[in-house]
């Protein structure tokens, strides 16, 4: 499967961007999907998770980092095999590279032991005061 995020920019604080993740290759909603970002110097966090589709009904169960609860949303958009991350009420602490990676098991879970058998390019999304 290949990964393409896009969605990423410069935004003034209080603002809003959403991020995509859009699949080639293989079906996404077999697999959980992570969020993840890194600002410079800093170690690479993970901000948010979907699991993997239940039922037709549910597009799966979402943790989110306590940095971002509340301000942040993590959705698919199954008719694009998409995954998107809305990110609202920013703040200039949110400024980092934005990576999607797919959950390297079938039919997964949100879990802290996740590996990851492909990643997204990175978005930058840089958030003024």
């Amino acid at each position: 499967v290949q990964l393409q995020a896009s969605g990423g920019g410069l935004v003034q604080a209080g603002g809003s961007l959403r991020l995509s993740c859009a699949a080639s290759g293989d079906d996404l909603d077999d697999y959980a999907v992570h969020w993840f970002r890194q600002a410079p110097g800093k170690e690479r966090e993970e901000v948010a998770c979907i699991s993997s589709v239940n039922d037709w009904t549910d597009d799966g169960s979402t943790t989110y980092s306590d940095s971002v609860t509340g301000r942040f949303s993590v959705s698919r958009d199954r008719s694009k095999n998409t995954v998107l991350l809305q990110m609202n009420n920013l703040k200039p602490e949110d400024t980092a590279v934005y990576y999607c990676a797919r959950d390297a098991l079938y039919d997964s879970n949100c879990r802290r032991d996740a590996t990851y058998d492909s990643w997204g390019q990175g978005s930058q999304v840089t958030v003024s005061s």
